[in-house]
């Protein structure tokens, strides 16, 4: 993406006279186990780094080389996490909001604005929602590639403990093979309940209607 696009938010809040604009992006909402991972992070926007970008669209070799950058380009960088049980409780909806919430209130450089990947949230800042966020703003676009990586790396690090579920392979998403491991050993602490039934429900409906 061309870098002057990807900063059209950015820029138009910088003319404003606006100086600290946070980034907003969660990862992990769709996988059947493991955390909702956010990031809020202001970068210096004097600093770009080259190659970001939604980090749904980057292998995991280019994220693993741009984290280190990000995060030294970084002002501030804040994270929070939803639990399984806490998505459980009040939804993914809910939870993502809540650590969205969290991570920008724990920045420890105030925002003048922050850009929001889709999500609308209630914030005593000035808040752009922008659907696909993370294809559109460069800041962003940050904040997704650094929980991103973070998630996944912790991801690995469960699978050391339970490496029946594929964890580091999957990364917790309902894959054939891990719904599978699921029916076989049953749920982990760190699986979300309702994500899971819904997905061993599909899954043998399939089978009965003679689909893989």
């Amino acid at each position: 993406m061309d870098n002057q696009d990807f900063l059209f938010y950015e820029k138009l809040l910088l003319n404003e006279g606006l100086r600290y604009i946070a980034g907003v992006d969660e990862v992990g909402r769709g996988p059947l186990a493991g955390d909702v991972y956010v990031t809020a992070v202001i970068m210096d926007l004097e600093k770009i780094v080259k190659g970001v970008n939604d980090s749904k669209k980057l292998t995991e070799k280019r994220r693993d080389e741009l984290y280190p950058a990000l995060l030294k380009n970084a002002l501030a960088i804040s994270r929070a996490t939803a639990s399984a049980k806490r998505i459980d409780e009040i939804n993914i909806l809910n939870a993502t909001k809540e650590c969205m919430r969290d991570a920008v209130m724990s920045l420890e450089i105030k925002p003048d604005a922050v850009l929001i990947d889709a999500v609308k949230l209630d914030l005593p800042f000035k808040t752009i929602s922008i659907v696909h966020g993370d294809s559109l703003s460069y800041s962003i676009a940050c904040a997704s590639v650094i929980a991103k990586v973070e998630r996944d790396t912790a991801m690995t690090l469960l699978h050391n403990e339970y490496p029946e579920y594929g964890f580091k392979d999957n990364k917790g998403y309902g894959t054939k093979s891990h719904i599978e491991a699921i029916l076989k050993y049953g749920m982990c602490p760190h699986h979300r309940r309702v994500y899971v039934e819904t997905a061993i429900n599909n899954y043998k409906a399939k089978a009965a209607a003679g689909e893989s």
